[in-house]
C-alpha cells in the first residue's frame, strides 16, 4: 500500500491550512482494527496536544525574543528572530526522516524518539549562555517536534476512517486552533513570574507529560504486518517525481513563497507590536486575535471549497493578498501607519492565508497519488525550507517599519501568482494533447 507521512492511504484533499502545512496531505480508505487503549475523548485530546507542540514551541517564545536578545547580547535587534527560523529548519528536515520511519518502525518509536530529541534541544536552550548555542538548541527542538507532529495524524488514520475520522479530526482541530491564540499569553504570563528560561521549563514539562501519557496509555496503532520498509530507491524516485512534475513543483514553490512571507511576519511580530507600536504585554492579545481570524477563515474554507474548488479559492486568495499589500505599501507614502491600520491589513492576509495554504497543498498533491507518501514529505520539507529562507531574509530586513513585510507579500505573492498561471497553462496544454491523441485513435 502507499504511505504518507506515517499512514497507509489513497488520496483525499484536506482544506484546513495549518493542518495541511504541519502534517501534510491527508489520505483515506484505510481501516485498522487496532485500538489505542484509551477512550475516544482521551485519544482526541492527546492527538490535539501532539499536533500543538510546534505551535506552542514557536508562539509561546515570541514575547521573550526582545528580552533574550538583550540578555544574550544580540548583535542586532533582528538577530533573535533566528530562534524562530531555526526551529522551522529543524522541523523541515525532520519531516523527511520521521515520515518514512513512522511507517517502517511504528508510531510509538517515532513518538518517543522525537520527544527524546526535543528534550535534548530544550535542555540545550535552557542552559544556553549565548545566542548561538540557543539557536543550536532550537534547531534540535525542530528536529524533535517532527516526530510527534507527523505521528499525530497517523494515529487517527490507524484507528478511524470515514465519518468517524472526520468527527475526531474536527474535534482535534477545534482544540488545535486555540493554541496560537493562547500560547503567546502563556509565554507572557511566564515572563511575569520568571525569566525567559521559564518558557523552556514549560516546554520540558509539556513534553514529559506527553511522554508519560503515551508510555502508559497509548498502545501501538500500526501492526507489524502493515508496516512498510523504507528504501532509498523509493525515496529517490518520489523526490524526483515531485521536482519534475510541472503542477506539483509549481505549487510547492508557491507554498514556499507565500508561507515565507508569512514567516517574515512571524519573525518580526514581537518587534512590530512591542517595539514599533509599544503594545507591551498586550502583544499576546493582538497576536491571539489574528490567530482567531485564521481559524475563522479555515472554517469558512472547509464550507466553500467543494462548491468553488481549491484552484478558484487559491487564485483569489493570492490576488487579495497582493492587492492589499500593494495598497498598504502605497499608504506609507501618505500617512503614518498606526496600530489599527496594521491590524486591518494583518487581518486581511491572515484571512487569506486560511483560504490558501490547504488548497495549494491539495493542488500540489493532486498528481502524486502513485507516490503519495514520499511526495507529501518532500513537498512539506522543500516548501518549509524555502519559506524558512525567505522568512528569515524578510525578518532580518525589519527596520522598525512594515515596508519589508508588505513588500514581501507583494513581491512573492505576485511571483507565486505567475507560477500558478504557468502551472495551470501547462495543465490545459496537457489536457488538449490527450484529447487530440484520443480523437486520432
Amino acid at each position: 500500500m502507499r504511505t504518507i507521512l506515517g499512514y497507509n492511504a489513497g488520496p483525499v484533499f484536506s482544506t484546513d491550512p495549518i493542518y495541511c502545512h504541519l502534517l501534510g496531505y491527508v489520505m483515506e480508505n484505510h481501516q485498522n482494527s487496532t485500538t489505542s487503549g484509551m477512550s475516544s475523548k482521551e485519544f482526541t485530546i492527546l492527538v490535539a496536544l501532539l499536533m500543538s507542540i510546534v505551535a506552542i514551541s514557536i508562539d509561546a517564545l515570541l514575547p521573550a525574543l526582545g528580552i533574550i536578545g538583550k540578555d544574550l547580547n544580540a548583535v542586532s535587534a533582528n538577530q533573535p528572530q533566528l530562534l524562530i527560523s531555526m526551529l522551522f529548519l529543524g522541523m523541515a528536515i525532520g519531516q523527511l526522516i520521521c515520515g518514512p520511519l513512522s511507517d517502517s518502525l511504528g508510531r510509538r518509536p517515532v513518538l518517543f524518539g522525537g520527544f527524546a530529541i526535543y528534550l535534548i534541544g530544550t535542555v540545550i536552550c535552557y542552559q544556553a549562555t549565548s545566542l548561538e548555542t540557543l539557536m543550536v538548541g532550537r534547531f534540535i527542538q525542530g528536529l524533535g517536534v517532527a516526530g510527534p507532529y507527523i505521528s499525530a495524524i497517523s494515529l487517527v488514520r490507524d484507528l478511524y476512517h470515514g465519518s468517524q475520522m472526520a468527527r475526531i479530526m474536527s474535534l482535534v482541530m477545534m482544540i488545535f486552533m486555540l493554541v496560537p491564540a493562547i500560547a503567546p499569553t502563556l509565554g507572557q504570563a511566564i515572563l511575569l513570574l520568571d525569566d525567559w528560561r521559564g518558557i523552556f521549563e514549560m516546554y520540558l514539562v509539556y513534553a514529559v507529560i506527553l511522554i508519560v501519557w503515551i508510555l502508559f496509555r497509548l498502545k501501538e496503532t500500526l501492526p507489524k504486518e502493515n508496516r512498510i520498509p523504507f528504501t532509498q530507491k523509493g525515496f529517490y524516485e518520489g523526490f524526483k517525481e515531485v521536482l519534475t512534475n510541472r503542477i506539483t513543483a509549481s505549487y510547492t514553490i508557491c507554498m514556499g513563497l507565500f508561507f515565507g512571507s508569512f514567516i517574515g511576519y512571524l519573525n518580526s511580530a514581537q518587534q512590530i507590536f512591542q517595539v514599533q507600536f509599544k503594545t507591551g504585554t498586550l502583544f499576546s492579545l493582538y497576536f491571539g486575535l489574528l490567530a482567531v481570524v485564521l481559524g475563522i477563515s479555515s472554517l469558512i474554507n472547509s464550507r466553500i471549497v467543494e462548491k468553488h474548488g481549491a484552484k478558484h479559492i487559491a487564485f483569489r486568495g493570492i490576488y487579495s493578498v497582493v492587492i492589499a499589500s500593494a495598497l498598504f505599501l502605497l499608504l506609507h507614502a501618505f500617512v503614518t501607519i498606526t496600530l489599527w491600520m496594521f491590524l486591518i491589513y494583518a487581518a486581511v492576509f491572515f484571512f487569506c492565508f486560511g483560504l490558501l495554504f490547504g488548497n495549494i497543498n491539495a493542488l500540489a498533491m493532486e498528481p502524486m497519488g502513485h507516490v503519495a507518501g514520499i511526495a507529501s514529505a518532500v513537498i512539506g520539507s522543500v516548501s518549509s525550507i524555502m519559506s524558512m529562507i525567505i522568512g528569515t531574509i524578510i525578518g532580518q530586513m525589519y527596520d522598525n517599519s512594515l515596508i519589508p513585510i508588505a513588500s514581501g507579500f507583494t513581491l512573492f505573492g505576485a511571483i507565486a501568482l505567475g507560477i500558478m498561471y504557468w502551472a495551470e497553462k501547462g495543465r490545459i496544454e496537457e489536457t488538449e494533447e490527450e484529447l487530440s491523441e484520443a480523437e486520432s485513435v
